[in-house]
């Protein structure tokens, strides 16, 4: 019912329903059904042109079903954010969101009218007229296939508009008139206030009579759409909204609350029942102590006690060692999983298909029916063709992931740095994306095309540069949360030769590194992220791999605007 009444322009009536949809949901915790009802909230607030709050309704369709969970839902959330981008002028992002609809029109072949005008909106704001009309054309062509009289109202308003920038009157006209005809028929107030105001805006000065026609059609429209009956009850609803969401946080914060009383109960009980053996023990200890006081024999015991305690400090050592590598190797394969992911969902997908397709054979084939039998039989073998390639594709992730979690051999080989730096950039990106799905930042790459291929022991220098860039990305994501107006977290690889050396740069715009500290960076168990998120030991492992390496790791900072890490090795 909220549907029907958006498309009817009833926005007031719409959201009233959508939220009860909505209220219904979360009462019964459907998760799927609390995603579409944000992604059909976003639709009413985009119509009413706050596109902020649309795109944060379709981030919220997006983190329910997940970004590959529903190959339809997430075409379909596409389509929307490109809108959305568009009515805020974001026009490259716009663009990135419409290609992947457009790319995705198999799946949402119903709503290609509305894929391809978006497309051409966006083209026709970037000053690509020709590929823009060509966008239109197939969404005017597909609507009148459909006797889709919305959508073919909404490409001649859109052509209309067009024609007024480019100073074409005539044709300006004709296809306002024309889209206006087919608004009022399919009773679509956006198309009609569209084309009565820009009809009435051309006829203004040679035929006012016209033009007051024209006005009098659109005021109609408008009010229908945002007169302030609409809004005051839109406000009303938003508010009533509010309320239910903030008691829905005050009963969660009263929930957390008791939790926490009963942790802390849990706490002291356990360090009661801790704290008691170890006051013992204590106890036991200090008696033994005096005993070793007391007998000067016993110094030759005391010096193998502190042999075998430098042998555990050294062990221990061994073991952080080989948690920052475990850390490291966590990192790459969060990436490689991310990576695989992809065809993985594709062969799923072709193989529930297939299934519904062999039933439809065993059907065809028992009426008889044997020219379908045949396109199903193609459409299988299609299907399996896709299968197939999306296994080959899962299965060199696969063998690509066996190469990089072999142990290095410490045997120097020719190695392509700046294959090396963009694969571990992609994988360090994609492993803290999938630990923090709200992580987001730019990055880029400068690679010098002249290095050819450098002998290095791969493995250790591709450990180096991951631990940099995990760096990096950490600073820019934690200067991001101060929330600095303007600031686009971005990290930077680059490469250069140098004569007979070879040169490797990290580079963050992060908030620098103090220069108190700046001396005690590369020194072993000492780190600045908070406990339990380092252990200090990844840029000293990195400045000793490089040094074995006959080469040097420096860092070059400002505080408040970032730091370059610089590699340098022999070429």
């Amino acid at each position: 019912m909220g549907v029907s009444y958006r498309l009817k322009g009833e926005l007031s009536r719409s959201l009233e329903h959508i939220y009860k949809a909505l209220q219904i949901a979360e009462d019964n915790n459907y998760k799927s059904e609390i995603a579409y009802c944000f992604m059909r909230l976003s639709l009413v607030f985009s119509d009413l042109k706050d596109f902020d709050k649309a795109i944060s309704l379709i981030q919220k369709s997006f983190q329910i079903f997940g970004s590959e969970k529903r190959i339809r839902v997430n075409a379909i959330n596409n389509l929307q954010s490109s809108n959305n981008f568009e009515g805020l002028n974001k026009l490259d992002t716009a663009w990135y969101y419409a290609e992947k609809a457009y790319n995705q029109l198999d799946i949402i072949e119903d709503l290609t009218s509305d894929v391809c005008r978006s497309a051409g909106n966006i083209q026709f704001k970037t000053g690509n007229r020709l590929l823009s009309f060509k966008f239109y054309k197939e969404a005017y062509d597909y609507a009148l296939s459909q006797n889709d009289y919305r959508s073919i109202s909404l490409v001649y308003a859109q052509l209309a508009i067009v024609y007024r920038k480019e100073n074409n009157r005539d044709s300006s006209i004709y296809y306002a008139k024309q889209g206006l005809e087919y608004a009022q028929r399919s009773s679509n107030r956006r198309g009609i206030l569209a084309c009565g105001n820009l009809l009435a805006e051309i006829y203004e000065v040679e035929n006012p009579a016209d033009a007051l026609r024209f006005y009098k059609i659109a005021a109609e429209a408008k009010e229908g759409l945002f007169g302030t009956g609409n809004l005051q009850a839109i406000q009303a609803l938003l508010v009533k909204e509010e309320e239910r969401q903030n008691e829905i946080e005050r009963a969660k914060a009263v929930y957390q609350a008791q939790l926490k009383q009963y942790g802390l109960l849990g706490i002291v009980v356990v360090f009661l029942v801790v704290a008691l053996p170890l006051y013992r023990n204590n106890q036991n200890r200090k008696k033994t102590n005096e005993q070793l006081l007391q007998q000067n024999a016993e110094i030759e015991k005391q010096k193998t006690n502190v042999e075998h305690a430098l042998s555990e400090l050294k062990s221990t050592q061994s073991q952080l060692i080989q948690s920052e590598k475990m850390a490291s190797l966590g990192e790459l394969t969060a990436g490689i999983a991310h990576e695989i992911q992809n065809p993985l969902n594709f062969v799923n997908n072709f193989s529930e298909v297939n299934k519904e397709l062999v039933d439809e054979l065993k059907t065809e084939l028992a009426t008889g029916n044997m020219q379908l039998a045949n396109e199903i039989a193609d459409d299988i073998k299609a299907n399996e063709e896709k299968i197939n390639h999306h296994g080959k594709r899962a299965a060199d992730i696969v063998k690509g992931m066996l190469q990089h979690s072999r142990s290095s051999s410490g045997v120097k080989e020719p190695t392509d740095i700046n294959a090396l730096c963009d694969e571990y950039l992609r994988l360090s990106y994609h492993g803290l994306r999938a630990k923090d799905k709200s992580f987001n930042a730019s990055f880029k790459t400068d690679f010098d095309n002249s290095l050819g291929k450098v002998n290095v022991i791969s493995q250790d220098i591709g450990r180096v540069v991951l631990n940099l860039l995990t760096n990096a990305f950490y600073v820019v994501n934690e200067k991001k949360q101060q929330n600095i107006s303007g600031y686009e977290p971005t990290v930077t690889v680059s490469t250069k030769k140098l004569g007979d050396k070879v040169e490797i740069k990290v580079k963050d715009n992060g908030n620098g590194i103090p220069q108190k500290v700046l001396d005690k960076i590369f020194q072993p168990f000492f780190t600045t992220k908070p406990t339990g998120q380092g252990t200090g030991l990844g840029l000293s492992l990195s400045y000793d791999i490089i040094k074995a390496h006959g080469g040097e790791l420096r860092v070059e900072t400002k505080e408040g605007e970032g730091s370059t890490f610089v590699i340098t090795i022999a070429s």
